[in-house]
């Protein structure tokens, strides 16, 4: 009998555990099916918005004066934010190949941020916003130059940075002599000092950050104009796939910021020129 009666007791206080641990989690997916299905209300409730970004400048990265956010994204993110209702944008720093799946697993996190090209393949991940800017690839070489044009490569070495879209470019551009050859560096800021120090003759990078670095610093460098660009992306906010109402609401004020050319004042903040503007409204989800 008392065997019987120790199991039984053991039986109680199993079932009494499963139920609270089957509460427990009941709570924790109404809680995320609650934010999912209204995250624009969840952002105006906590007060804050919340974006991932890899740090990269111009795009949004820690400014280290004022440990606050910064940079093109951010700025237009804070415009957003008060068309939302809040004052304050958090970020939070990942690698840029993590960025998609933290954005889809991480319940923290409201929106992703970092020069996002919009493409057919991370649209079946995630929503875009309607786009912000354009970006693409430039060549950079020095203020005084013999080369003018792409043409002029042909007998040239350019440095590009190693394991970027623009090394298989500049790969391509190898096999077809449209260059001579070409260096491979760890960063920009190595390749604008090769070509300061006549290492390379010309660099092959990002337009956005290479022009920027060049405005930031005020380098003897330019962008070699005229020059069509081979890999012309537009860039947008990635959101979640079920974040449908807080899409339209940053839609609706992307929209009047290119309408009242806040976003091109944005740009002109970071020494970008009218070529990085996207005047068309397309829907991108």
């Amino acid at each position: 009998m008392k065997k019987n009666y120790k199991k039984i007791i053991i039986l109680v206080l199993l079932l009494i555990n499963c139920i609270g641990f089957s509460q427990i989690c009941n709570a924790r997916i109404t809680n995320n099916l609650t934010i999912n299905n209204d995250r624009l209300k969840h952002i105006k409730e906590k007060g804050v918005l919340t974006v991932i970004s890899s740090n990269d400048p111009p795009f949004a990265f820690i400014d280290a004066r004022t440990n606050e956010p910064t940079g093109i994204d951010i700025d237009i993110m804070r415009e957003i934010a008060k068309e939302l209702g809040v004052n304050n944008i958090e970020m939070k720093v990942v690698p840029f190949v993590d960025i998609f799946d933290k954005l889809t697993t991480d319940d923290s996190i409201d929106v992703a941020v970092n020069g996002i090209a919009i493409t057919e393949e991370r649209k079946k991940i995630v929503n875009f916003t309607n786009p912000l800017y354009r970006e693409s690839e430039a060549l950079i070489v020095p203020k005084v130059s013999l080369i003018n044009f792409k043409e002029d490569l042909k007998n040239s070495v350019i440095g590009v940075k190693i394991g970027t879209v623009y090394a298989d470019l500049a790969e391509k551009w190898k096999k077809e002599g449209t260059i001579k050859d070409m260096v491979f560096f760890k960063s920009i800021p190595e390749i604008f000092s090769a070509i300061m120090n006549k290492q390379v003759d010309a660099g092959l990078m990002d337009s956005i950050i290479g022009q920027y670095l060049i405005f930031k610093d005020n380098l003897y460098l330019k962008k070699l104009e005229p020059y069509t660009p081979q890999a012309p992306e537009i860039i947008g906010v990635a959101v979640r796939k079920s974040d449908i109402t807080l899409l339209n609401a940053m839609n609706k004020k992307i929209k009047e910021m290119k309408e009242d050319k806040t976003i091109k004042k944005i740009l002109k903040k970071y020494g970008l020129g009218d070529e990085y503007w996207v005047n068309n409204i397309t829907k991108s989800s």
